[in-house]
């Protein structure tokens, strides 16, 4: 017999306060296992996590992984005590990568809750927090905002004071973080693939990345489990009424991230992520393309170092067209994911 009170059911949107701090479990250590499954399921090529003679020529020794692996390790601790019940991850905001990940890093994660807003159906409501993963250190390595629609314990319970942050909507440039000893002055443009600089992008510039990959469910578990991502949407099919599952947004971020590769080999660090929202759900099926708009440029205080802020859209099947939205404003059919960032090219 089971006793009463020993397993963890989740947070409901009843049990989330403004100001609570969460201390989330299970400090993860990163491996090169980690890097070499990162490469397996996505068709990541940036050199720098992906050599560590590139990554040593341009001032980063130790080898760092991709931003996304760490991101996904500490996204992933905030699960079981945020979204376990979730019905949908919605967006992010104010992401910043403040030091380069490097394996033998242990992670771990806290939350802050800092809004709550109750839906009109009753059932469910958003969710607002603030996560911030450290190192072994005690040293920041990852900090964003994200919100998330939780489903209720009861649709009878009483609505708490809505409460929505606000948040910048986007990292300024002067607070984007270049690694300590980067340097892109030497920068090898045969090793990374692609010849184009910062001067050669323009603003208002798309990119079609022109590859796709078709979303299986194995992948998508395999990579939800690996960063101990357990929310239940991800494997259960009893936890959805379509009985499909659903695949997680961070997914679909790193398949758009490794085809962006064709086009924008030369971003190849990802500084801060300034807004994000997952406009559709994917399925097992869906074959995933991307496009990219420049949205701004800018030179940094270090050697060769510039910065590109980026629209990375994600589309269910190739929009050569490249289109965001229809003349009602509403995003154009298709697309799962629009995603601002900011990303370390050289100048």
């Amino acid at each position: 017999m089971t006793a009463p009170g020993k397993t963890n059911a989740g947070n409901f949107f009843e049990d989330f306060t403004v100001g609570q701090v969460i201390e989330h479990a299970t400090p993860r250590t990163v491996t090169e296992g980690d890097r070499a499954l990162y490469g397996a399921i996505y068709p990541t090529r940036f050199a720098v996590p992906s050599s560590a003679e590139f990554a040593a020529s341009v001032g980063l020794a130790p080898h760092p992984v991709e931003e996304l692996v760490g991101f996904h390790v500490a996204f992933g601790k905030t699960v079981p005590d945020v979204s376990l019940n979730a019905v949908a991850n919605l967006g992010y905001a104010e992401c910043r990568f403040h030091r380069p990940v490097v394996p033998g890093d242990t992670l771990r994660t806290r939350s802050e809750v800092i809004g709550l807003k109750e839906n009109s159906n009753g059932r469910t409501g958003v969710v607002w927090v603030r996560s911030t993963a450290t190192n072994q250190r005690g040293e920041v390595a990852i900090d964003w905002a994200r919100w998330v629609m939780v489903h209720k314990r009861s649709a009878g319970s009483p609505a708490p004071e809505t409460v929505v942050p606000s948040l910048a909507p986007a990292v300024a440039p002067e607070d984007l973080v270049v690694p300590a000893g980067l340097d892109f002055s030497s920068y090898d443009v045969v090793a990374a693939g692609e010849p184009h600089r910062l001067g050669d992008y323009a603003v208002g510039e798309r990119i079609d990345h022109v590859d796709g990959v078709t979303l299986t469910d194995a992948e998508h578990m395999m990579a939800t489990r690996l960063w101990q991502n357990t929310a239940k949407v991800h494997f259960n099919t009893d936890a959805r009424p379509d009985g499909r599952r659903l695949v997680y947004g961070g997914h679909v971020i790193s398949l758009a991230r490794a085809l962006s590769f064709n086009g924008l080999a030369n971003a190849q660090l990802v500084a801060a992520i300034n807004a994000g929202a997952h406009v559709s759900p994917a399925h097992a099926g869906d074959t995933v393309h991307a496009w990219s708009e420049v949205l701004d440029t800018t030179e940094l205080d270090a050697p060769g170092v510039g910065a590109l802020r980026l629209r990375l859209v994600a589309t269910k099947g190739r929009d050569e067209a490249m289109t965001l939205r229809g003349e009602d404003g509403k995003y154009a059919d298709g697309v799962l994911l629009d995603l601002d960032y900011w990303a370390l090219v050289p100048r």
